[in-house]
């Protein structure tokens, strides 16, 4: 049997009295797109920082390609990335410069050869040599890709990897993600608020409320259990509490 990519058991964390995450177990497949979603409060960002290694859960634990998150984050994290379009990078360098700084962090063996391929990949070229604080938001999410990929990562994770982009634009980045996750065989995890992005590119939906688990399915299963036409109105459904699959299925989706 394959291990999975990433695994939460009993996953926990609190801060004082209030309770971020309540253990939360999931598995998730090698190879696969799967959609981490959630109001603000819903405990998502927690538990990206608890699989990246950043935050040390309260209880139980997090493993990533076979390691521990919170002691061993270290054999594995030049196997991750992640990428965000609220975390900028420094402003005086220029693009370029600065995915050599990543590369170097990450070990890459040929930073300057990745570089270039990511130029052509990503269409970089006009603005490589552009320091990053002078580009345009699309640009800015181009260059947020190419570093979250300069160490060709085994495991992806996404956090509103489309936010405030045009439609062209948010289109021919969730078209590269979908050739990366078929080339290199990657694991992505997705945070998103964006449901018609989650479902064209998740083959799996996990929905959190308030630190919980509230239902964890295929898109279309989501959909169909909930009586709902789009994912976005199963959300709504959920964030509101305004209703809940049938009886059978909840069962069924417990077991």
């Amino acid at each position: 049997m394959v291990a999975p990519a990433i695994e939460a058991e009993r996953l926990s964390k609190h801060y004082g009295e209030a309770i971020a995450v309540d253990g939360i177990s999931f598995a998730i497949p090698a190879g696969s797109i799967t959609g981490l979603l959630g109001g603000n409060g819903a405990g998502k960002t927690t538990t990206i920082g608890m699989i990246m290694g950043l935050v040390a859960p309260t209880e139980g634990r997090v493993t990533v390609l076979g390691a521990n998150m919170a002691h061993e984050a270290y054999r594995v994290l030049h196997r991750m990335n992640f990428e965000s379009p609220y975390v900028d990078l420094p402003h005086r360098l220029t693009v370029r410069q600065n995915l050599v700084v990543f590369g170097m962090l990450y070990g890459v063996a040929d930073v300057r050869g990745r570089i270039e391929r990511l130029v052509r990949e990503l269409d970089l070229g006009e603005f490589i040599d552009r320091a990053s604080g002078k580009l345009s938001a699309g640009q800015k999410t181009r260059v947020a890709l190419a570093k979250a990929l300069i160490n060709e990562p085994e495991i992806l994770v996404l956090d509103e990897p489309t936010a405030s982009l045009d439609p062209d634009t948010a289109d021919w980045i969730r078209g590269h993600l979908e050739r990366y996750r078929s080339g290199q065989k990657a694991t992505i995890l997705l945070a998103s608020h964006n449901m018609n992005e989650v479902e064209r590119l998740c083959d799996r939906v996990i929905m959190m409320k308030r630190g919980h688990i509230v239902d964890d399915d295929a898109p279309a299963h989501l959909i169909a259990r909930y009586g709902r036409h789009t994912l976005e109105e199963v959300f709504l459904d959920v964030a509101r509490g305004r209703r809940e699959p049938a009886p059978a299925l909840q069962q069924e989706t417990a077991s």
